[in-house]
């Protein structure tokens, strides 16, 4: 599971989705990629599910690049538990997305295949993306 190794702050508020992403919008390693249409948090199983689901579809050829990292925890109290005494435990790991951030980039498959994987990896995420490939 991605989680970061270390972190400054174990807690941190939920912030702001809004506006659209100025960095990490354009693809720089692959020719193809997964590119996100709304602002959104993408959790870490997602991203692993999505990584997944790519790589069980190319069949390990090409190269994969993963753009997003879950830096951010989500806290949450446990179930049944009275209001006050404190904010809860962090539950899981998340990243903030904006939308125009590319997820992931894929190159060395042909475009039939990086479509086909890139519907797979879309339906591990609850948000709309689109295809986008490198213009030659």
């Amino acid at each position: 599971m991605l989680m970061p190794s270390k972190v400054k702050h174990r807690k941190v508020f939920r912030g702001k989705r809004r506006g659209i992403a100025t960095r990490g919008n354009t693809l720089e390693f692959g020719d193809y990629g997964l590119q996100v249409l709304e602002n959104c948090w993408i959790t870490a199983r997602q991203i692993e599910a999505g990584r997944v689901a790519i790589n069980r579809h190319i069949k390990r050829n090409g190269k994969m690049w993963i753009r997003v990292f879950p830096f951010k925890p989500v806290t949450s109290k446990p179930v049944e538990v009275r209001m006050g005494k404190g904010k809860g435990d962090p539950e899981f790991w998340v990243d903030v997305l904006k939308r125009g951030r590319i997820i992931y980039e894929l190159e060395g498959v042909d475009e039939s295949t990086a479509k086909q994987a890139m519907k797979l990896a879309q339906r591990k995420f609850a948000v709309r993306t689109r295809f986008v490939k490198r213009d030659k």
